[in-house]
């Protein structure tokens, strides 16, 4: 996967950086592929195979290094591993920051939304957890995903995973620590508690 810290992202929206480099046995992205971050829709241009040499430090500059050597050992080790040049750009707004603002909903869509929540609880292959989960973000905003998770019960990384699915649906958003309810996610647990 593609992925960067917070200050390259913001590099990237700010148009300070268009390339990214990274050692793959193969690439792990495809030209066009989009990606959902914190700033935004971020899509991969061009991906390609390079050697060393052909690394430049106006290449470096472009990924947010001061210079080629700087570039080349950030990068990990390994001989099985093939250099790649891919291409970076914002494309605009995660939809899910839209959706997490969205209020104006009516009955019948917090209905379907409800029953949607349940259809994920009967697939589960142990007890309702939607409802469990938004109220345990509601009541304690800010605390770590593995605190959460103890709490229930849970592994970290299963928990982390239940959160992105209610995160998909616009109900809850990430912190700096932990998560909270998006006004979406307030609306749908008032409609579930009713």
């Amino acid at each position: 996967m593609l992925l960067f810290k917070r200050d390259v992202l913001n590099a990237i929206a700010a148009g300070e950086i268009d390339l990214a480099f990274r050692r793959w046995r193969r690439p792990a992205v495809r030209p066009g592929t989009e990606l959902r971050t914190e700033v935004g829709v971020l899509v991969v241009g061009a991906v390609e195979s390079v050697p060393e040499s052909a690394v430049t430090d106006r290449d470096a500059r472009r990924a947010g290094f001061a210079d080629r050597g700087r570039l080349l050992a950030d990068q990990r080790p390994g001989e099985d591993r093939r250099l790649y040049r891919i291409g970076v750009r914002i494309a605009g707004d995660d939809p899910r920051t839209r959706l997490r603002q969205d209020t104006d909903v009516p009955t019948a869509e917090l209905d379907e939304i409800v029953a949607e929540l349940a259809r994920m609880d009967a697939r589960s292959r142990r007890e309702p957890w939607t409802a469990r989960i938004l109220e345990l973000i509601h009541d304690q905003p800010g605390v770590r995903a593995a605190e959460l998770a103890a709490q229930v019960g849970r592994e970290t990384q299963p928990f982390k995973a239940d959160v992105r699915k209610l995160k998909e649906r616009g109900l809850t958003e990430s912190l700096e620590t932990g998560y909270r309810l998006s006004p979406r996610g307030r609306l749908v647990l008032g409609h579930l508690r009713a």
